[in-house]
This record gives C-alpha cells, structure tokens and sequence, in this order.
C-alpha cells in the first residue's frame, strides 16, 4: 500500500478503502500503481483480478459499496454488464478489475510501470 505520507485525506481514504475492499472480496494480485506526475488522470491505479465473471463482477460491487459507504460514492463505472474487465474511477484513485486471461492481455502494470522515456538512456 502506498505511503499516506504527502497525500491528502481523499486519496488517501479512498486507496485505503478500494484495497481493503479488494482484500475483503478475495480479488488477486492486487497491485497498486502510483501515477501522479505520470497522468492527469489520477494519482493512484490499482490493478486486481477476479477468477470469473461472476468474482468480477462481485469484487466491484463489493468496492462500489465500500466507496459509497466511505463517502466516496460518485465513482463511474464501465464494464460491469460484461465482468471482463470493470473499470472503477473515483477521480483519485482508477481501479481495474480482470479476469485473469484479460489481464495477461493487456498488461497494463507493465505500461505503466516502464521507465519514463526521459529517464531512459538512448544511444
């Protein structure tokens, strides 16, 4: 889990609810990202895996009301119909939650968590 340290209480009270929930609804290989300075999108993504549809689809039920209950409840949500993979944007923090077989597909941790080209040494 990300340090709270420099964030402030919104983030920090909406990471620590989406992976205590993501902890509490058996999703796997939660991984959190930190993005902020690398996207306008948010500051944290988070990345799990559910092994169904239906595990899914719970796991981001089961995060929606952990948000709502928490007072962070005007998350958007895409993918639920179809539990392939369900995007949750609270605004701070983007969670994606995949099967396991989509995951492997995308293998966004990877994209994300490259080296910034600028950091790179190119010959």
């Amino acid at each position: 889990m990300p340090s709270p340290a420099g964030m402030n209480d919104i983030v920090s009270r909406a990471i620590r609810t989406v992976l205590a929930s993501l902890e509490d609804s058996k999703a796997e290989n939660i991984v959190s990202i930190d993005i902020q300075g690398k996207s306008s999108l948010g500051d944290y993504m988070v990345v799990a895996s559910g092994r169904s549809h239906r595990h899914v689809a719970a796991v981001a039920e089961h995060l929606l009301k952990a948000l709502k209950d928490a007072g962070l409840g005007n998350a958007r949500v895409e993918g639920l119909s179809g539990a392939d993979w369900v995007l949750i944007d609270t605004g701070d923090v983007i969670v994606h939650i995949f099967r396991p077989e989509v995951r492997e597909f995308y293998n966004l941790e990877k994209m994300w968590q490259a080296p910034d080209l600028e950091e790179e040494t190119l010959h």
